[in-house]
């Protein structure tokens, strides 16, 4: 931690890069930058001292010396696995499609999956993980497959839901790209239910979203999910 300041700095001004040209992007609540967070010293030290009366009220022998930095490690832990509020400057980087306006261009499905992913939960602050398929057919312009792993971590880096997630992901893959059509599907394994309350063990939750042609076209979702399938989905509903 710097001793004069913590902060996670942001990326540069929000525009894209598609093949030579700079195309402004204008949803920046959603993947953009938001703003770079800032914590003073001070107020890691008080957050620290907050965690550790938390954590003894709840059991946790906070003194020893096992623990004495669990406070710490705990707020550290947190502030990286939301680090999705603070954009990423990288990830719009887009290069023009093979085909040349072929007929080629409306039915060649680009699939990438799984991704692992890890989130926390926006109502109790408890992770869920899984998996995540994307699909796209293509218009002008392609994405690197690189960046569609940095996409999906981008807002699962962030409190959320596995819904929004998924929206968030066919949303922004149709503002980037423009493309025929957006299929999204995640899997996920939710430790709210598992670590408290009802305790479904083993179970997992399946969300799907469509945008464009995917949406029109039922063969083309079913062949979506052969192609997921191939690459170890389990199954969908």
């Amino acid at each position: 931690m710097n001793e004069q300041f913590t902060q996670i700095h942001g990326p540069p001004p929000v525009v894209g890069m598609v093949g030579e040209r700079l195309v402004p992007l204008t949803d920046e609540a959603e993947w953009a930058a938001v703003s770079p967070r800032q914590i003073a010293p001070e107020e890691w030290q008080r957050f620290e001292g907050y965690m550790s009366e938390i954590f003894g009220a709840l059991g946790l022998a906070v003194e020893s010396e096992a623990t004495v930095d669990t406070p710490r490690r705990f707020l550290r832990a947190l502030f990286d696995a939301t680090s999705g509020y603070e954009g990423d400057e990288k990830l719009v980087t887009a290069f023009e499609t093979e085909c040349h306006g072929g007929s080629d261009c409306r039915i060649s499905q680009i699939v990438e999956g799984p991704i692992p992913f890890f989130a926390l939960c926006e109502h109790h602050a408890l992770p869920f993980f899984g998996k995540a398929y994307i699909g796209y057919i293509a218009h002008e312009h392609i994405l690197g497959l690189s960046k569609l792993t940095r996409l999906v971590r981008l807002f699962a880096r962030r409190f959320s839901v596995q819904e929004r997630i998924g929206r968030q992901l066919a949303e922004s893959l149709q503002q980037i790209l423009l493309p025929h059509g957006v299929a999204v599907h995640l899997e996920a394994v939710h430790l709210c239910t598992q670590m408290r309350g009802v305790r479904e063990i083993e179970s997992s939750t399946r969300t799907t979203h469509w945008r464009g042609t995917y949406d029109e076209d039922p063969q083309l979702r079913g062949e979506f999910f052969t192609l997921c399938g191939q690459r170890g989905l389990a199954g969908h509903g």
